[in-house]
């Protein structure tokens, strides 16, 4: 979604949607790794039904990641994508459905969001290439130790993550491979349904998911309380999420952590950018050690049943001319979230997600909607009358958003001045507080006991003068270098809008139009155009692509005020329009750097300055920051691709195709693999021994899944094998899957996919602290912190309160040892030495007394050094009623040894004191013991004695 910040505004306003994912990782036993059994209960408390995977969130991470080293080749990126699907299947261990969706062709309107992106990623790697040349120069001539330097066909264009290319086919054929791998041979997966959806199948990843789901919610035998987890980082998955209206959808994804440091893309360390890189150490460099990174990333759950619950707190309106329903409010909430940010149309000026966008909407919203008595949108269908007067307030309010923006930036940039300044000021005092006198020559330090002579010192001394002299000079040069350097970065590119000032609209429009001021009737235009692509993105999200064909033509957004009698705008879009083809959809998104992924003959025409097409393909464009800070988050100023152009220039070509080319560029249809422990084996092996017709469509009922086959030319025959297409991976023998190609449900053109809940939902558990709680209810009310209710209870045992009574307030003299009260005792101050709890003895307690039930240390005890605390010599020194002649007595000769804390579970105390062994120690066990047999320790036991293991460094039992 393009609201880059909408995750985290989400997750701090309703903190409680977030779970973390318990996660049951393989063991390692005796060097053999022991895999997980994904057969048994989910460890997270809840068993999931179906899980959903947006494959693009996984394919990008493992073949290009930020926090870990690059896989060498595609085969290491494979294997990458295999171990990411196997880690996210034990997590949530789907019973019934795994739907594997890769992006295929996407709609024109997504497509211009994908060419600026391959543009500006074409754009970034060419400027970063020359960077990284300049400084590797820089660095070699000043004798720095580097990495070798890459060979230029070892990089990875990210690009080739586009339907049509080599690669994603051959991603293709690897998951077909994996899933027979695990069907075949994980227990986990046996049973369940596997759907593959490939980028030869048009749509997005997220969207195919949600056209299976609606339309198998849509069918009489859906169950309605299915649990759905759908796998994803993009913020729109919690829209479309909520879109659904199913009461049990549940996101997973990374956990979201800003700010993770990056590797130097010149040598590869953490802890610095590439402008600041020195090079490798030589000890680095030498003994060949790897770069550390970060641990793995860790996963959450967001669950969406707690943010209704948020929301329906949020959008609670009483005393509504009409009938309140929460379902058509949690709609409205959605599709305003469309006017902060998506990724088809850019936000309006004046909604920022870090101005709190959202919720100045829904404040404007709750006031029309006492106005207009009724809803914005029903079922993806909006009511533009009552959208225009949310539109006139906000277009009331954006002179003052404007004006409050420019004083928050301008505070912020304030108070980064005057940090720099200081950080500035701070390095110009250390750097005069160094030495520039430094000595040498004759004067140089010598070692010890060595001759010392001088010979003509008034010269010497005046050379080192001259060299002093030099250094200030050349630390002058340096600073005033610095300073210029600081001042370039604080050079800010001019606005000429200047939002904050009158006049600001016609200056918007000249500037980023280039249309005359006066031209109001294009301003209307641009706007009525916006809402146009509002209606689309919400049928889009509710009902399936309204148009392939329609697109936004225009980089900017209008100002909320331009919003006029919008009403006359017709939500209806052309019907029957199809996709781009898959290698046409690359000439549409690819910069001319990116053509070695596009057919050969095709690739002349992106380059070829003869090229009828030739202007869509610049080699340099404009990036408009437009008030952002950084160059990603920018407008990428291109030209539209225009269909009939692109197509007029392609058609000579195709004959050009080779036979595989041809094969890329024709639309797929999802596969759905099973294996012989699902109840509709037998059928479709039926299907497949029967082999009259593979145009046949066949509609089954699978487990609740509805839908049509027809049998697959890729299929592998029963009992055959399956070669691995990635080095080094077994060969799958003994087939027991059958593939074969699925459709979903199909519809009319006509046809509405209700926005409603369905009867017979049994409503999740409330997670949310109820408002109104007795004070008896509100005493026994419990969170819900994991995804379940827990019957668990924590409790503190007598070991927990003996550690609280050091720490925590209580009255020595009259509370009992397990009351919950604690007094104001401090431990002593040495009381822990570097880790060593034996320096206790070292400071006496406050009171005197060491003990909460008051018993007194034996007097000659009190006043010895105990650096072995627990080296008494009351033979009838008592604890816990049970007494313990010579309990801890040690010899002399062996306290040193006896009393090291770097054993963990060895005691010191605990062994016969007339039989002393030196140097021995035990935990739970005794070990072997030098001389005689007769001899030995006598382990404490931690069964039949109470009190627990004893911390180390105590050789004393009791109550302390």
């Amino acid at each position: 979604m393009g609201v880059p910040a909408f995750f985290r505004w989400l997750t701090r306003k309703y903190p409680s949607v977030i779970v973390n994912c318990i996660e049951q990782k393989s063991t390692d036993v005796n060097g053999e790794q022991i895999p997980i059994d994904s057969t048994l209960p989910n460890p997270n408390g809840i068993e999931f039904d179906n899980l959903y995977l947006d494959m693009n969130g996984i394919i990008h991470p493992c073949t290009h990641p930020e926090n870990k080293p690059a896989p060498k080749d595609e085969d290491e990126m494979m294997i990458a994508i295999f171990e990411c699907i196997d880690r996210l299947f034990r997590i949530v261990r789907p019973r019934k459905v795994l739907y594997m969706a890769i992006d295929g062709v996407a709609p024109r309107a997504k497509m211009n969001q994908q060419r600026s992106r391959r543009f500006r990623a074409s754009k970034e790697t060419t400027e970063k290439n020359e960077e990284l040349a300049r400084v590797r120069k820089n660095l070699i001539e000043a004798g720095a130790i580097l990495p070798p330097e890459k060979q230029k066909g070892e990089h990875f264009d990210s690009n080739c993550i586009t339907p049509g290319t080599p690669f994603m086919d051959k991603l293709s054929a690897c998951l077909h491979y994996y899933v027979h791998d695990r069907l075949n041979n994980d227990p986990g997966w046996k049973g369940i349904k596997v759907i593959l959806s490939d980028a030869n199948v048009p749509g997005e990843g997220e969207h195919k998911i949600m056209d299976f789901i609606r339309k198998q919610r849509a069918q009489p035998n859906h169950d309605p309380n299915t649990q759905h987890v759908l796998c994803g980082a993009d913020a729109d998955l919690i829209m479309l999420g909520l879109a659904t209206h199913e009461p049990n959808f549940t996101i997973i994804r990374e956990e979201f952590k800003p700010n993770q440091p990056k590797p130097c893309d010149m040598c590869g360390q953490m802890g610095h950018e590439m402008k600041d890189c020195q090079g490798l150490e030589r000890e680095v460099f030498n003994d060949g050690s790897t770069i550390e990174f970060s641990a793995d990333v860790q996963f959450i759950f967001v669950r969406l049943n707690v943010l209704r619950e948020y929301l329906e707190r949020e959008l609670e309106m009483p005393n509504l001319p009409f009938k309140y329903e929460f379902e058509r409010a949690l709609d409205d909430w959605v599709f305003m979230c469309f006017f902060v940010g998506n990724d088809f149309l850019p936000h309006l000026p004046s909604l920022e997600i870090r101005e709190n966008a959202i919720d100045r909407l829904v404040s404007l919203y709750k006031k029309t909607v006492y106005k207009t008595g009724g809803f914005l949108t029903v079922n993806g269908d909006v009511n533009l009358d009552r959208v225009q007067l949310i539109m006139s307030d906000l277009g009331m309010a954006e002179d003052e958003i404007f004006k409050k923006r420019q004083q928050t930036e301008k505070m912020f940039a304030d108070r980064n001045k005057l940090k720099k300044r200081r950080e500035k000021h701070d390095k110009l005092m250390r750097s005069k507080s160094a030495p520039s006198f430094v000595l040498g020559g004759q004067y140089a330090p010598t070692a010890p006991n060595t001759a010392f002579s001088i010979s003509n010192p008034r010269q010497t001394v005046d050379d080192m003068r001259r060299q002093s002299v030099g250094n200030e000079n050349n630390q002058g040069v340096k600073r005033k270098r610095d300073d210029n350097e600081s001042s370039d970065e604080e050079k800010e590119t001019p606005d000429e809008v200047r939002l904050w000032e009158d006049g600001f609209k016609e200056r918007y429009y000249e500037s980023k139009f280039d249309v005359d001021r006066t031209n109001s009737g294009f301003r209307h235009q641009v706007a009525l155009e916006y809402v146009r692509g509002l209606c689309w993105v919400l049928q889009y999200y509710y009902q399936g692509c309204p148009s392939w064909k329609w697109y936004f033509p225009y980089h900017y957004a209008p100002f909320a005020s331009d919003f006029l009698n919008i009403s006359a705008v017709s939500t209806k879009f052309e019907k029957g329009t199809v996709p781009f083809r898959p290698l046409e959809q690359l000439m549409s998104v690819f910069p001319a750097a990116s053509s070695n992924h596009v057919p050969q003959p095709w690739a002349v025409l992106m380059s070829d300055p003869e090229s009828t097409i030739i202007d869509f393909y610049p080699v340099d464009f404009k990036i408009d920051l437009n008030g952002k800070k950084f160059a990603w988050q920018g407008v990428a100023l291109l030209p539209f691709v225009e269909e009939a152009r692109l197509h007029k220039a392609l058609e000579p070509y195709y004959d050009l195709l080779t036979s595989e080319e041809r094969r890329r560029n024709v639309k797929g249809m999802d596969r759905l693999y099973i294996q012989q422990d699902n109840s509709k084996y037998g059928l479709l092996k039926d299907l497949y021994l029967d082999k009259t017709n593979y145009e046949n469509t066949t509609s089954v009922l699978i487990d609740g899944m509805e839908g049509k086959v027809m049998l697959a030319d890729d299929c592998v025959k029963i009992g055959g094998s399956l070669p691995s297409p990635v080095m080094g991976l077994s060969v799958v023998r003994s087939n027991q899957v059958i593939c074969v190609k699925f459709e979903d449900p199909s519809y009319g053109d006509d046809f509405i996919f209700e926005a409603i809940r369905l009867q017979g939902v049994v409503e999740p558990p409330r997670v949310l602290k109820p408002k109104h709680l007795s004070d008896e209810q509100s005493r026994s009310w419990r969170p819900m912190i994991g995804m379940t209710h827990s019957n668990q209870r924590g409790r503190l045992a007598t070991s927990g309160h003996r550690a609280l009574s050091h720490y925590v307030p209580r009255n020595a003299s009259n509370i009992p040892r397990n009351s919950s009260n604690y007094g104001s005792v401090p431990p002593p101050q040495n009381y822990r030495n570097n880790g060593r709890q034996n320096d206790y003895s070292n400071s006496r307690h406050p009171s005197g007394n060491w003990h909460a039930n008051q018993n007194q240390f034996p007097q000659n005890d009190q006043n010895t050094n105990r650096a072995n605390y627990g080296r008494q010599q009351n033979s009838s020194y008592r604890s816990d009623n049970n007494a313990y002649p010579n309990y801890g007595t040690q010899h002399t000769s062996d306290q040193q040894s006896m009393r090291r804390n770097d054993r963990p579970g060895y005691y010191t105390a605990g062994y016969q004191a007339n039989n002393p062994q030196p140097r021995q120690y035990f935990g739970g066990n005794v070990g072997p013991i030098r001389g005689s047999q007769n001899n030995r320790y006598q382990p404490y036991n931690h069964t039949t004695q109470r009190g627990g293991p004893r911390p180390h460094g105590y050789n004393y039992r009791g109550n302390y």
